[in-house]
Parts: C-alpha cells; sequence; structure tokens
C-alpha cells in the first residue's frame, strides 16, 4: 500500500530576505491591528474580496517579525488527516505506531514551529496561514476547535501535540463567492479575531500597479481607471481585482511592443482588457450580454473611439471621479421605513372590472359571473404561460368568491404541474466520512481494524476504509414574499417555486418536508417543519396571500431559523423568493443565525426594472453563502431550482 497524499496544497515560505518582497500600499489601520493581534496571541481571520492584499500583508509582517509561515491551500479536498497529518501505511504495517512513523501536515508544521531552515528565524511555533477558510469541510475545522482554545491537539496514536508560544492561525476568505463555499461555524468564529480589507483607492491602486508592473504612465491610470469601473458597472455582480490592472497595464504595453506601434492603438487597447479583465468579472443575473460588451462600454468612456489617446487624468473628463468599491457588494437599496417606489400596496380582493383592465384573456377565461372556463385557461396557458398565469394569480384574490374557489383549485392543479419542472431530487449535503473501498484518503486504523497484518495476503480493495464524500440529509424552509410588490406573474412564479421545492423534497426520499413561510408585515406559517400538506392545497393557500404595509425580512429569517433549528439535519437551508427591500425591521444581514445556506430567487414581472432588487438579493444570498438568481418566465423555475437544490 502506498503512503496516503498528505498535505498536497502546501507550501513553507522562508523568513525574510528569502524572496523579493511585494510592496504593502497601504493598509497601514489594518496592518497596525493584524500586527497587535498576533503579538498578543490571537489568531484571526482576514476576510475582503479578491486581490485586496490579503497574503500580501500577511507575508509582509511575517517577514518583519522573522516568522515561518505555511500556507495551505483550503478546498473541498483539505481532509483532517490532509491538514493534521498521518501515519505512513507502509511504515506502521512493517514496524507499528510508532512516532518516526508519523507524517506531519501544515497544522502540526506550524505548531511544533516549522522546518528547521537554519536562518535565525523565532523559534516555538509558525503561522499556520489557510486560505479560502469557507472552503474547508466542517469535519477539518472542527479539528481547529481545540487547537485555538487549549494551543494543542490530541492525535489518535500519536498523542498529544502542544503547540510553541508563537504558534497562530491566520485565516482568509472571500465572503462575496457563493460557489463552493459555506458558512464558518459559530465556534470556530469565535475563536477568531475578524480584519475586513476592503479596495485600496485610486492612488493606491495605480501605486500597487506601477511597483508590480514597472509600467508607469497614462497606460498604469487607464488600466486602473478601467478595472475599478467593473466593479460599479450595474450589469456585473463582481468586477476585477487590481490584478487586473496589473495584468491590462503588462499586456498592453507588451501586445503594443510586439505588433512595432510608435503610437499606442486603441484596437490593441481593446484586446489587451479583453483577455486582462472578461476572466475577473462576472455578469450580473438575469443580465444577457458579455463581458466583452461590458468592457467595450467602460474603453469607450475611458478612450473614445474618436480620440488619438487617453486624456490625461489631471483633465475634467479623465473620470477620475468615478468612484471604487470601498468594501464589498452595496447595501440594500430600499431604506428602513421607507417604502419602495415600486410597491404598490394591493387591494385584498380585485373586481372583475379591475381584473378585466388588467389582463386581455380575462372575459375568455371568465365570461360570466362566478365561470371560470378550464379548457380556454388551458388553451391560454400554451400560447402564453406567463400571461395566463400571472391572471390566474390575480383570479385567486376576485371579488367574485364562486371565480375565487375556483381559480384557487385550479391554481393547485396547474402550478403544481409547472413545478414538476425543477430537480428531480433533493440531494443532500455532502461529508466527509469512513467509506469501505472508497477513493478518498486511507483511513489506516478503521482498515486494521477489520484485517490482521500478519496475514500473508494483501488486504482487497474492499476491505480499505478511506475517508470520502457522504450525502447527509438536508433540512430546506421555503420563505415567500407576500408584499404589496408579489402581484400577477411575480406570484405565479412565487408558487410554481414553492411547488418545485416541495416536491423535489418528496422526489427525494429524504422525508425532511420543508417549512414553508410566508412573509410581509408579520409571518404566516403555511407548512410546519417535518410536517406534509398537500402540495396542491399548499399552493392554493399561498396565491391567496396577499400583504401589505411593510416589509420584515428579518423577522421571517428568524422565523425560518427557528424552524429548522428541530429539523435532524447536518443542513439548514433556506430559499427565498423576495426582492429583498425590506422596510421595517433589523437589517436581514443580522438575522442569519442559524441558517448554514440562504438561496434568493427573485421573481419579477417582464419589463419590470428590478435592479435594486437584484442588487440586494445578491449582497443577502453572499452573507447567507447562497447565491441569487432572477426569475422572470416560468420555464426560468427549472434552472433556478436546480442550481441551488441540486
Amino acid at each position: 500500500m502506498a503512503a496516503p497524499e498528505v498535505a498536497p496544497h502546501v507550501t513553507t515560505v522562508t523568513p525574510p530576505d528569502s524572496r523579493t518582497p511585494t510592496p504593502v500600499v497601504g493598509l497601514q489601520r489594518e496592518r497596525e491591528v493584524l500586527t497587535v493581534a498576533l503579538a498578543t496571541g490571537r489568531h484571526v481571520v482576514i476576510e475582503g474580496p479578491p486581490g485586496t492584499g490579503k497574503s500580501t500583508l500577511l507575508r509582509s509582517i511575517a517577514r518583519d517579525a522573522g516568522r515561518h509561515v505555511v500556507f495551505v491551500e483550503g478546498n473541498a479536498e483539505l481532509t483532517p488527516a490532509r491538514l493534521v497529518g498521518a501515519f505512513d501505511p507502509s511504515q506502521v504495517l512493517a514496524e507499528g505506531y510508532l512516532p518516526a512513523s508519523f507524517v506531519d501536515g501544515p497544522l502540526l508544521t506550524a505548531m511544533r514551529g516549522g522546518p528547521d531552515l537554519g536562518d535565525g528565524a523565532a523559534p516555538g511555533g509558525g503561522l499556520l496561514y489557510l486560505e479560502e477558510l469557507n472552503r474547508v469541510p466542517e469535519e477539518t475545522l472542527n479539528v481547529l476547535i481545540t487547537v485555538l482554545t487549549e494551543g494543542e491537539i490530541a492525535v489518535p496514536r500519536l498523542g498529544t501535540v502542544r503547540a510553541g508560544p508563537g504558534f497562530r492561525l491566520i485565516a482568509a476568505m472571500n465572503p462575496f463567492d457563493a460557489i463552493g463555499t459555506a458558512r464558518v461555524s459559530q465556534a470556530i468564529a469565535d475563536r477568531m479575531c475578524r480584519v475586513v480589507l476592503g479596495y485600496q483607492d485610486e492612488d493606491a491602486e495605480r501605486a500597487i500597479t506601477t511597483s508590480v508592473s514597472g509600467v508607469r504612465g497614462w497606460v498604469t491610470d487607464l488600466s486602473v481607471l478601467l478595472t475599478r469601473a467593473t466593479r460599479e458597472h450595474r450589469d456585473l455582480r463582481m468586477g476585477s481585482s487590481v490584478r487586473g490592472a496589473i495584468d491590462l497595464a503588462l499586456v498592453l504595453t507588451g501586445l503594443s511592443e510586439l505588433r512595432g506601434e510608435a503610437v499606442l492603438a486603441r484596437e490593441t487597447a481593446r484586446d489587451a482588457a479583453h483577455a486582462a479583465l472578461s476572466g475577473r468579472v462576472r455578469i450580473a443575473d438575469g443580465v444577457d450580454r458579455t463581458p466583452e460588451s461590458v468592457i467595450d462600454e467602460l474603453l469607450d468612456r475611458f478612450w473614445p473611439e474618436n480620440e488619438p489617446r487617453p486624456p490625461d487624468r489631471s483633465s475634467d473628463d479623465a473620470g477620475g471621479g468615478e468612484p471604487g468599491k470601498a468594501e464589498g457588494p452595496p447595501p440594500p437599496a430600499a431604506g428602513r421605513g421607507k417604502e419602495p417606489p415600486h410597491r404598490n400596496r394591493g387591494k385584498r380582493t380585485l373586481g372583475r372590472q379591475e381584473l378585466g383592465a388588467r389582463h386581455e384573456m380575462f372575459d375568455d377565461i371568465s365570461p360570466e359571473l362566478g365561470e371560470l372556463d378550464e379548457e380556454a385557461f388551458d388553451q391560454a396557458l400554451a400560447e402564453d404561460p406567463e400571461a395566463a398565469a400571472a391572471l390566474l394569480a390575480d383570479l385567486a384574490v376576485a371579488t367574485d368568491g364562486q371565480l375565487r374557489a375556483a381559480a384557487r383549485r385550479l391554481a393547485g392543479r396547474v402550478f403544481i404541474q409547472l413545478g414538476k419542472v425543477g430537480p428531480a431530487r433533493a440531494r443532500g449535503t455532502r461529508r466527509i466520512a469512513p467509506v469501505r473501498g472508497g477513493s478518498g484518503d486511507l483511513d489506516l486504523d478503521r482498515t486494521l481494524d477489520g484485517w490482521q497484518p500478519g496475514t500473508a495476503r494483501r488486504p482487497a480493495g474492499d476491505e480499505l476504509v478511506t475517508r470520502d464524500w457522504t450525502a447527509h440529509r438536508r433540512a430546506i424552509c421555503l420563505v415567500v414574499d407576500i408584499s404589496g410588490s408579489m402581484q400577477g406573474l411575480a406570484v405565479a412564479l412565487a408558487a410554481v417555486a414553492a411547488a418545485g421545492v416541495v416536491l423535489a423534497s418528496e422526489a427525494g426520499g429524504t422525508r425532511l418536508e420543508p417549512g414553508v413561510l410566508a412573509f410581509g408585515a408579520d409571518v404566516r406559517t403555511l407548512q410546519p417543519q417535518g410536517v406534509r400538506t398537500p402540495p396542491d392545497r399548499l399552493v392554493g393557500e399561498l396565491v391567496a396571500l396577499r400583504g401589505h404595509g411593510t416589509t420584515d425580512l428579518a423577522a421571517a429569517l428568524r422565523a425560518a431559523s427557528l424552524g429548522l433549528a428541530g429539523a435532524v439535519a447536518e443542513e439548514r437551508v433556506v430559499v427565498l423568493l423576495s426582492d429583498c427591500l425590506h422596510t421595517t425591521g433589523d437589517d436581514p444581514a443580522t438575522a442569519l443565525g442559524g441558517i448554514d445556506r440562504l438561496h434568493v430567487l427573485v421573481p419579477l414581472g417582464p419589463g419590470e426594472d428590478g435592479r435594486d432588487a437584484e442588487v440586494a438579493a445578491a449582497a443577502l444570498a453572499a452573507r447567507g453563502g447562497g447565491t441569487s438568481r432572477t426569475v422572470r418566465r416560468l420555464k426560468e423555475i427549472g434552472p433556478a431550482l436546480t442550481r441551488v437544490l441540486g
């Protein structure tokens, strides 16, 4: 048997003067806080978007202090054995469990003080720098709890390893990237100080770009201006870091030299900008354009086609006033206590005259008082699904009692059928656990427990126990906004999505029935967590609800968290159907406790300007470790649910 791969993602960085240092520009306040935190024995998590200098800042502090730094890349493959270390199986089989058979992982390497490099570095413990903290599996992070609290770790068959007095854990994470991330548990967060880094100001980014690239003058100015502008463009969910400006300056000058240009051409700048920036930006959900088109638009702003070269930075039209994003995504646009302009407080019921004014097909679907022609509706649904679904949602709150009851029954059938386009099954979250005959890291202890080393034969494949990914149960709570902004098609989209979540849970066989809450000014429970309500009745009740007045999103999230608390599951997920524009109560970001992951679907009617809602939803989903998507058409519900529940 081959020895397990203990730590393939580890790089040990030597102390001062072993490499050319990257300059730290700005970040003086953050540098002081981090220096004092480390000097006083605190462990720290550095939080901020990519390219804000997290690694550079730590390298600089470690170099000044003469400390060893052990770097570890955090991802789903970082198992406890790869972080702590493991016994070499071949040596154990030959000699037994001896300390000499143990191969230290990066954690024990840092705790013991780092490798002996003979360079006079400070002894007694090094710095363990764990990148992408929120991508590390929960089982691996749990290993750190005792280390952070007691400064020691008990390793089975090896004994207790105590950290030197200089050992510190420095973790880094990007809280705005929702792909492949998870929320860090409170047990870990409570044991660490937090230092937040934002993008530096324009002068600092220009100095960084000049220092790293060696390019000066207006090329650097243009590179920084374009890069910073990507962070503010309304069609981009995420802009580029200062690394984009560095690459742009280098590619731009190099490409111009390759083409033998005496005067740099605008087309060369365009090619360089596409190469340096298009892969670093992310188009906002629901926006139908390419990164290149956004970059072309920004280039036109700073270097119009008819201009021979960009204007000087000192001129008024240079764009010097273009602001950069200071710290993460912008906050929700709607302020507390102020009703957003597009929220109309609807009536509790809709009369026939108003229904006819709203929907052209109303007279065909309901030619007489109390009548609902289901055949005509099915035909309308086939011809124009969005218009028919919006009409059905409004019929569910008609003043005509007979029509209203018939519409709610029909909604239960139609929206359940449309909801079947969602995911085929609801899968549980994946975690690392012992698996017989798996393909992960060898679990030597469990393998030897079931096999006698004295036998002549080698262990068969199904006798090897590894630590591999296995699926565990996930509890879901659906939270639906029924405030005044949810009318017509928005209600229909929410109902179809609700049906999709319920059906996905049933198809998955998890028997973890999702909780369903509706909220406006207050919160109403439509289906308690773990209790099954017939889907058609649930959908019929949902489309009949309409909220009025203020919208307390924080109260809804707290109610969801309370319902999920009693679920027996490894992951607690909230799917929120809302524009996320709260108008009363606390900031929703403060109500995420007990929620492992928050996904947001923003239902918008055709032609409705939802930019404020999309920005608010993206920011809240990022804080909740999930994703946000805008849905305007019924056929978009299935892919959206597949993404958040698949």
